[in-house]
């Protein structure tokens, strides 16, 4: 195993785990008020790792792309971080935290697992990887499991209508967000694109979520809700997405999501330690699908890259 598969593992880990902790913390805090402290944070850690990494930059002489690269700022890529803000963190962070709301686990795992298969699929279209019949087959696959894994039950349409549209909108939002970025990644760190990225999206969202925060009891807020806030603002949105378009910049959009079929998993097997969610036969079986898939869509799979001319 190559170190950015080991470094999208550890990904995976991070956010099967926070799904758990997060929907517990939930129980003190509204998802959106939530969220929008989670984006603050995060985005603080990455604009003062940004400056970190700049400040540093002169000095050390060298430096991995991942934290920076010497690139200029063109009129472009100012307008591309902006639209990637909105859609990736504004857009995407609101209708998912609101998807979930109003409908059940299973509707919004099971919308989410066709993630990959949105990004391979616009990726195909707009020329950016060239995607094998095997890569399609192990995406089928990977699909098929989720479904085995999640959809067992999932009922689409009725009270959960709105819940299950918001977290369709969530899936383009990512994929959009995931397929832009690997052009602005071709020429700037991830680290920069996402932190300001994050940035840009943050701004509005506490905008519109401010007023429920006059309506919160802070002092009935748990320590452990406040400690959870906190790591998942740093793992989740700090780590986990510069894993992320690291992985994006050095293997493609289409082979770095694909790893997003296994946080079901492990949110699967983490909610049976932690919540005392039963893991059953037909469970284990779509996990089995599921690897399976994964491992068909990284065979004679060549990373692409953006030219950095674009």
């Amino acid at each position: 195993m190559r170190r950015i598969d080991a470094l999208l593992v550890l990904m995976v880990v991070i956010w099967g785990v926070n799904y758990s902790i997060i929907k517990q913390a939930f129980t003190e805090i509204p998802p959106q008020p939530f969220n929008a402290m989670r984006l603050v944070l995060a985005s603080a850690v990455f604009l003062a790792a940004i400056r970190l990494t700049r400040s540093r930059s002169g000095r050390s002489g060298s430096m991995s792309s991942v934290f920076f690269t010497p690139q200029p700022l063109t009129r472009a890529d100012e307008w591309g971080l902006l639209w990637l803000g909105i859609v990736g963190h504004l857009g995407y962070q609101f209708c998912f935290v609101g998807g979930v709301a109003r409908t059940s686990v299973s509707n919004a795992a099971l919308i989410i697992g066709a993630t990959p298969v949105a990004v391979a699929v616009a990726s195909a279209l707009l020329g950016r990887e060239r995607i094998a019949p095997l890569h399609w087959l192990g995406a089928a696959i990977s699909i098929t499991g989720i479904y085995v894994v999640v959809g067992q039950g999932a009922s689409f349409g009725g009270s959960t209508l709105t819940g299950d549209l918001l977290i369709m909108i969530s899936v383009g939002c990512w994929a959009a967000y995931t397929i832009g970025a690997s052009k602005l990644i071709a020429r700037h760190s991830p680290l920069f694109v996402t932190g300001m990225t994050m940035a840009i999206g943050g701004v509005p969202y506490v905008a519109l979520t401010f007023p429920q925060f006059l309506d919160l009891d802070w002092s009935s807020v748990s320590a452990f809700t406040w400690i959870s806030l906190v790591l998942s603002a740093l793992l989740a949105l700090n780590v986990a997405y510069l894993i992320w378009y690291t992985g994006v910049q050095k293997i493609g959009a289409a082979r770095t999501s694909m790893f997003s079929n296994l946080v079901p998993l492990v949110a699967m097997s983490f909610a049976a330690v932690w919540l005392g969610e039963p893991l059953s036969s037909i469970k284990l079986i779509g996990a089995t699908a599921v690897l399976t898939g994964v491992l068909l869509t990284r065979l004679g799979r060549k990373p692409s890259a953006v030219p950095i001319e674009e």
